[in-house]
């Protein structure tokens, strides 16, 4: 068999995560993996349920409980389907993972970036991915591609610049403190150049020896 990996892909909104990972989801089958494809929020039953919640609200959520409903899908996801998955050699590509929480609700909303890794990491019992490709974007940029691709905002969507370019800087700062595993790509390349960087990086970090 050959061994699983735990890949996570972060970015600001309008990145471009998801085409990235369809469509290294599809290359890396292609190779003999065994892959699975999942998100935060959202990779579970209840998880889905806490997304529409989190992104599409009847009622605004208040930071607090939007930083524990972010945790409370974050412990459902690795215990039903991440760490299973890892168990039986998969390789995990994630849309988010606990970066963005560090990102968001830390750096962004204020409660602190360290204070936010030390909930992450009692909510996901301290499993840290494999590799972590983070696509860089200027956020005004990545906005546009957003309102061009879907015609309107979601809860975090919404909010102002400052706030994203808040989301952009502690990314920065978490790549800083975490090289290794913490891959910068940048997203303003085509997506043919962004696919095939992501690829070599994969490779490197986490088959180079299979």
């Amino acid at each position: 068999m050959k061994k699983g990996c735990f890949i996570t892909f972060e970015g600001g909104d309008g990145a471009g995560k998801s085409s990235l990972i369809i469509g290294l989801h599809a290359a890396l089958i292609d190779r003999g993996f065994d892959v699975i494809q999942t998100r935060a929020p959202g990779g579970t039953e209840p998880g889905r349920v806490i997304r529409d919640l989190l992104l599409h609200p009847q009622e605004p959520v208040v930071r607090k409980a939007e930083l524990f409903l972010y945790l409370a899908d974050r412990a459902q996801h690795v215990e039903k389907v991440i760490k299973p998955a890892l168990a039986e050699g998969k390789v995990v590509l994630c849309d988010r993972y606990n970066d963005s929480t560090v990102a968001y609700q830390g750096g962004a909303r204020g409660f602190g970036l360290e204070a936010i890794k030390d909930l992450c990491s009692f909510a996901t019992e301290g499993l840290d991915p494999d590799l972590t490709l983070y696509l860089d974007l200027d956020p005004e940029v990545g906005l546009e591609r957003v309102r061009s691709a879907n015609g309107s905002k979601d809860q975090i969507e919404a909010e102002d610049i400052e706030f994203h370019q808040k989301i952009r800087d502690s990314f920065h700062q978490i790549a800083k403190e975490n090289s290794s595993r913490f891959q910068l790509v940048d997203a303003s390349q085509p997506r043919e150049t962004v696919f095939e960087e992501a690829l070599k990086i994969i490779d490197r970090h986490c088959f180079a020896s299979n």
